[in-house]
């Protein structure tokens, strides 16, 4: 490639979303990273601080209670939860699924024998009432905190199992460290939606333990993707000595920035057509606590698998010896090339033009540019 060739390209620099979904951006995403992790630790504390003062909203099949359902035509939330408070029940959750099926939940643990039986029956006969039907209509099913707290186990157990196999796979696959940076990014995930959970008080139900799972699952997905692209980059171009690890870091989020961005982006619109269309519009509420759940940890696995695992896997790598004196030697020349994509490409191997590994990057035009450091 020749000067005027450089040249022209660099006159023919393509807008934003082009180099966006070309892998042309050179955004220094380490360099912010203490701005990261502020923006995160602000968040999580607050969660935690609402965890520790309000707790969690679990539902009764975490902790137990009564259940109550009957058919209503005609009737609404405020109503029916006015109708079974009267009754006894307190701090109920209700549900009106597909706008007609009234579905009653709340915590009677406290209550036993000839007492609780009087408030089911109280409850059963507003519901009754409410709904112009006879109280043998009125469904009514019990969970035992045995049960609940058999449940709690078995999420917390499956958490635990999902957390050993990510670190065991990602460390045989990549390296210790890149498990060790998913893993904080995954624990960063889960503690920021819990953390709006308890601060909302949104209701947590056994779906939202599965849309938990599911948020791990697309956040490491994601993460993975950016370092596949590192170990790529590992192999190449920090092994040529043009590049310190934390700039390798940021060549490689830019070089895959476009397929996060979309990645996220599909998984978030079907969500919001649970939340808007099903449990707004076709009253399927059920399905809002599954859908909250979702969103609030895809937006979370989004931000951290491009501002928290990759920067922390810099500042991890970087206290190696190999990459401090890397980095001394670099800093020791006073001009040095900064590579492009492109360039980077070229020196990894791949032809000037190929797709990056990104699955979204069509043909990059071939550029290069010299800058002074001091």
């Amino acid at each position: 490639m020749t000067s005027n060739d450089i040249a022209t390209n660099e006159e023919a620099r393509p807008n934003a979303l082009i180099r966006v979904y070309r892998g042309l951006t050179t955004i220094d995403f380490v360099r912010r990273t203490k701005i990261y992790f502020a923006i995160s630790t602000l968040i999580i504390v607050a969660g935690l601080a609402s965890i520790g003062v309000r707790g969690l909203n679990l539902g009764i099949d975490f902790k137990g209670g009564t259940a109550w359902e009957v058919i209503a035509t005609k009737t609404t939330v405020a109503d029916v939860t006015k109708a079974v408070e009267a009754a006894g029940a307190n701090q109920p959750t209700v549900y009106i699924l597909g706008g007609k099926t009234v579905h009653v939940e709340a915590d009677l643990n406290a209550l036993s024998g000839d007492a609780l039986t009087k408030v089911e029956n109280a409850v059963a006969q507003a519901l009754a009432t409410i709904a112009n039907r006879n109280i043998d209509q009125v469904s009514v099913s019990t969970v035992g905190p045995t049960w609940g707290g058999s449940v709690t186990h078995r999420a917390l157990l499956a958490l635990i199992v999902f957390f050993i196999a990510v670190v065991i796979y990602i460390s045989a696959r990549f390296e210790p460290k890149m498990a060790m940076s998913a893993f904080v990014a995954m624990v960063h995930d889960l503690l920021i939606t819990l953390g709006v959970y308890s601060i909302f008080g949104f209701q947590v139900t056994p779906d939202t333990v599965i849309a938990l799972l599911t948020i791990l699952g697309y956040s490491l997905y994601d993460t993975v993707v950016v370092f596949d692209r590192v170990r790529e980059n590992s192999k190449g171009i920090l092994n040529n000595g043009n590049l310190t690890y934390s700039e390798m870091i940021n060549l490689s989020m830019n070089q895959t920035l476009a397929r996060s961005i979309n990645t996220s982006l599909v998984a978030i619109m079907p969500v919001l057509a649970i939340l808007v269309i099903g449990a707004g519009v076709l009253g399927a509420t059920t399905l809002r606590e599954y859908g909250l759940a979702l969103f609030v940890g895809l937006l979370a696995g989004a931000y951290s698998s491009i501002f928290v695992a990759s920067p922390l896997l810099a500042l991890l790598k970087e206290r190696e010896p190999r990459m401090i004196d890397l980095r001394n030697r670099l800093q020791a020349k006073s001009s040095r090339t900064v590579l492009s994509a492109t360039s980077a490409a070229v020196l990894a191997g791949e032809k000037p033009g190929a797709s990056t590994s990104s699955g979204n990057s069509k043909a990059i035009t071939a550029k290069a540019r010299k800058q002074k450091r001091r």
